[in-house]
């Protein structure tokens, strides 16, 4: 009896770890480099220019590009964009999930958040120097509150709220900034 139990314990344990793996704590924001398909494991150039590892598995999604329905086939590929959520697993970064943000030169602006229009779908962001940019939020634009991540479209108005320090990293689309990631600061 106690063996069974122990059993079915140590099966709970393994499947919390196993959910655990699969909701993501963080994101980051970069261009796929580099996939090595034998180790399972990308290379990042990061928003800041450093390059990261990530571990990717079967069930890492990839949303957002034709090109793509999994984190193999971009092997061969590089300069796409992705929001790359991710845990940790010990010492390993562990792709769960990667939403598309495009091709071309990323951008950053650090600034305090003074508009936020739900409607529509825009960020208003006023920089040290005075100067407000409104920022259009993609659908797959992603949010690091500080305590774990969100989607942007879904809590734009609880995660980026007026008077939130924040960077926003975005692109330029068709003449507009499109907003791929904010992160809240302090």
């Amino acid at each position: 009896m106690v063996k069974k139990i122990t059993l079915a314990l140590v099966a709970l344990v393994f499947a919390g770890v196993i959910c655990f793996a699969d909701e993501a704590t963080d994101a980051v924001v970069g261009s796929v480099e580099k996939v090595d398909t034998g180790s399972k494991t990308m290379t990042v150039k990061t928003a800041d220019g450093t390059e990261d590892t990530f571990k990717y598995t079967e069930n890492t999604t990839v949303t957002g590009t034709k090109d793509a329905a999994k984190a193999s086939d971009l092997a061969g590929k590089s300069g796409y964009h992705f929001v790359i959520h991710y845990t940790k697993v010990g010492s390993d970064k562990v792709a769960t999930g990667m939403d598309y943000a495009g091709q071309g030169s990323w951008k950053a602006t650090k600034g305090t958040v003074v508009g936020v229009d739900d409607a529509a779908k825009t960020v208003s962001v006023k920089t040290a120097d005075g100067t407000v940019a409104t920022y259009h939020v993609a659908d797959h634009c992603t949010v690091d509150t500080g305590k774990g991540i969100a989607k942007a479209g879904s809590a734009t108005g609880e995660s980026v709220a007026k008077g939130s320090e924040v960077t926003v990293h975005y692109t330029e689309e068709g003449g507009k900034k499109v907003a791929h990631f904010f992160k809240k600061l302090g």
